[in-house]
């Protein structure tokens, strides 16, 4: 997987018009900035779930929530919120609104009552093959394959994710 030192970009070289001096701090370019190209990509990836999303009559937090669902029923609250990095008060109105939609079910766990657990209805079960199949039209038509660019840069980004979340460490 590539360091992050391999990720790093060479300094941008000084345009016509540029108010560089040098030697002196300057503000930071927005074309030169990682953050805005993920922002951007982010934005782009979700337009292109606009369809799929339509069709399978989800947001995609909504989506996200299903994709770990699917993978796993029965999951509590907080192992959805731990999965998905979402806190409780961002997770609660989506899972609501799966709930009203008749896609989940939310229940106290009999083990303990404190806990909540999250499960794929019939309903919800069903739109997942729907799901799987809508994503790879999506990835096909973007040219993509299994094990391509698409598994490099999601393991780079997923690195950078983590070092993000612990700064200071390895």
């Amino acid at each position: 997987m590539p360091t992050s030192a391999a990720l790093a970009e060479p300094p941008p070289t000084p345009r016509p018009g540029d108010r560089r001096s040098a030697g002196r701090p300057t503000p930071p370019r927005l074309d030169d900035q990682l953050c805005f190209a993920i922002y951007v990509a982010s934005r782009a990836v979700v337009q292109a779930y606009g369809p799929l999303l339509q069709e399978l009559g989800l947001t995609y937090p909504q989506l996200l929530v299903m994709m770990v669902l699917w993978e796993r029923d029965a999951i509590t609250v907080s192992a959805l919120g731990e999965r998905l990095m979402l806190d409780s008060g961002t997770l609660t109105p989506l899972l609501k609104r799966l709930e009203r939609a008749g896609l989940i079910t939310r229940r106290r766990d009999p083990g303990d009552e404190r806990r909540v657990r999250i499960r794929l209805s019939g309903v919800g079960a069903e739109l997942g093959p729907r799901a799987g199949e809508a994503h790879r039209a999506l990835v096909c038509s973007l040219g993509w394959h299994v094990g391509a660019a698409p598994d490099v840069l999601r393991r780079a980004l997923l690195q950078l994710t983590r070092q993000l979340q612990r700064p200071g460490e390895p």
